[in-house]
Formats: C-alpha cells, structure tokens, sequence
C-alpha cells in the first residue's frame, strides 16, 4: 500500500530511483537520501525512455539557394528624398550684393543662420594700426565663391565691410561685370588696387591679372 501511494506521488521514474535505494538500505526508503526532485510532491507522471538500437541518423537541413530579386531589394529599399536649400530672395542670384546690403544692419549672431560658423576669425585694425573689430571667415554655402570675410565694428558690433574671394575670375571679367569707371593704385608684391567711382567696391588684383578680392562697404 505505502508502494502503491509513493508510486502515485513520484511517478514511475521516482519511483525507480526511489526503489533503487530502498534496495540497497534493506528496503526502506531514506528520503534524506533522495535527491531534491525526487522528494516535490507533484513530480512529473512522465519520462524518458532511451531504447536500445542505434541513435537516429541526424536530419540534414537544406539552405534555400533561391537569390531575391534585385527589383524586391530595391522596392525594399526606402526612398530618400533630396530637397535643394532655401536661401533668402538675392542671395542666390547675387551673394556679394546681398551681403553688402546688411551693412549696417547684421550683428554677428546675425550670420549664422545663413553661413554657419566661422571657418576662423582675425582682428581688423585702423589706419593708424589699432585693433578696432573683428574678422570672420565664413565658406560660401553655394559654392560660388572660396568664401567671405565679414568685418565687425569693435564698438558697435555692426557689419561694416565684406570682401568676396572669387574662386575664380579676372580683372577683365570683373570689369565686363562691374564696368570700368575706376581709379588704380600699384600695391605690394606687384598687386593692383582698383577703386570703383560708381559703387561701394574695391578690387585687389594680383600681378597675373586675376582678382584676389572684391571688397564692398
């Protein structure tokens, strides 16, 4: 009887193993004995059996040597959508003449929006050699140009002169696009130095003819 309800509570494997101890201790069961699975009331009614033979040869799985189509990757693929800049009305057109129209008028916190930060910065100086502002170097987001110099007023803070590197132009072309009413100056190392009559401009020129610098205020 006592058999009979220790089969039902560990189930016929326990109960193996449980047997198997009883038999080696006179037929009594030790439960200290017993290892911890086997002393849990509710101990699984199933189990195991390994029977004799040779183990199951394995089953080999088969990798799919099917490719995707190139047209599902690209549908896949999400789409990226480029759009083109919006810059203020002018500035395209004509950055140099945009610019010169904020003199007096831009801050430096003024630039950025539009230029971004400085590449670098230097002081301005006077005539007579004081340092009386700043000088910051911005890349022409267009690329039109190498870049800009915008110089800002030591007192006031306020843009007062840009200069305009071209990456690429003349004193002929600069003068088909400017005109001529002009008055010339010789400048170090062979440079020229021309002063437009009609308009806020000078233009430093090098010994090869090319323009260095367009400077407006």
């Amino acid at each position: 009887m006592k058999m009979r309800r220790l089969g039902s509570i560990l189930g016929p494997a326990a109960l193996f193993a449980a047997l198997a101890l009883a038999a080696d201790d006179g037929g009594k069961i030790p439960t200290s004995k017993l290892p911890l699975v086997l002393r849990f009331p509710d101990a699984p009614n199933s189990a195991i059996v390994t029977l004799p033979g040779p183990p199951p040869e394995p089953v080999a799985v088969q990798r799919s040597t099917v490719t995707p189509d190139a047209r599902d990757l690209d549908e896949a693929r999400p789409l990226l959508h480029r759009t083109k800049r919006e810059y203020p009305a002018g500035f395209e057109e004509d950055s140099p003449k945009f610019l010169q129209a904020k003199i007096g008028e831009w801050r430096e916190f003024d630039v950025h929006d539009l230029l971004d930060n400085p590449l670098r910065q230097r002081p301005a100086f006077d005539d007579d050699g004081k340092e009386n502002g700043l000088v910051y170097a911005f890349a022409d987001p267009t690329g039109r140009y190498k870049e800009f110099e915008l110089d800002f007023d030591g007192d006031t803070g306020a843009l007062r002169t840009v200069f305009v590197y071209p990456a690429k132009m003349t004193w002929n072309e600069c003068r088909l696009t400017y005109g001529a009413d002009i008055s010339a100056a010789d400048a170090p190392k062979g440079r020229k130095f021309y002063s437009y009559l009609n308009r806020r401009m000078d233009v430093l020129v090098d010994s090869g003819g090319k323009v260095i610098s367009l400077g407006l205020y």
